[in-house]
């Protein structure tokens, strides 16, 4: 698998500058938080990585490919897989037609590899796949994204705050779930808010406040990093 390179990514809104020549890279197998106080432009970065934003300098690559000049659906076949901060399944759909739909440029998927997927994105095992996909508990539709995700076989999944609206035994869950996707070589970019997960989870932790990097380091060194509790806590850190 290859590593994922935004290099100098700026992205612009009109006068609004979203993101500053942001740099990171994520190497197989390998966590990276990227963390930041609400509006830092975290979800802008992924939607500039999958094409769902336009850069105004900068670039991304895969490897020796470059993916910011493609359409969305050429980066998802390139091997760079998202969910979203907004779960945005096929909620009319079964859960197996979510798992296959996140397959369709891999080919068709069996009943097997159906349950694999499931298992490996920690859905519980009762869930049926012939379930409505819309009919499930909230945790269980974050759980079930992240499998559609890893249909796709991907090179670098990117998990938009896959935390939200979980208790703390589902948040447990979801570390072990990240921990184990990483293991199998795919390089895991995770956008969150839960600190716990992030130290948790993570093996480099980027962090952004206005659409700016202000810190790049171990957990640990970043939560200790004064610009970081500035950012967070709206207050200079004591000396």
């Amino acid at each position: 698998m290859s590593a994922l390179a935004v290099d100098a990514m700026t992205v612009r809104y009109g006068g609004v500058t979203a993101l500053d020549a942001v740099s990171l890279r994520i190497e197989p197998g390998r966590v990276v938080g990227l963390i930041g106080p609400n509006g830092a432009g975290k979800t802008t970065l992924i939607n500039a990585v999958t094409g769902l934003a336009p850069l105004a300098s900068g670039t991304v690559a895969l490897g020796s490919r470059r993916l910011d000049r493609l359409a969305p659906f050429r980066i998802a076949r390139a091997g760079v897989a998202r969910t979203y901060q907004n779960i945005r399944l096929f909620g009319a759909l079964t859960v197996g037609e979510n798992v296959r739909a996140g397959a369709y440029v891999r080919g068709a998927l069996d009943d097997a590899s159906v349950r694999v997927l499931l298992q490996r994105a920690g859905v519980s095992a009762g869930v049926s796949p012939a379930t409505r996909a819309g009919s499930l508990p909230y945790g269980e539709q974050r759980r079930l994204e992240i499998a559609r995700a890893l249909a796709l076989q991907p090179a670098i999944a990117l998990l938009d705050e896959p935390a939200a609206g979980m208790n703390p035994a589902e948040t447990s869950g979801l570390a072990r779930t990240i921990r184990e996707i990483a293991a199998t070589g795919t390089g895991v970019l995770l956008l969150e808010h839960d600190m716990s997960l992030v130290n948790a989870v993570c093996d480099d932790v980027v962090v952004l406040n206005f659409g700016e990097t202000i810190a790049h380091g171990a957990p640990a060194d970043v939560g200790r990093n004064p610009a970081v509790i500035e950012a967070y806590l709206g207050t200079a850190a004591a000396s």
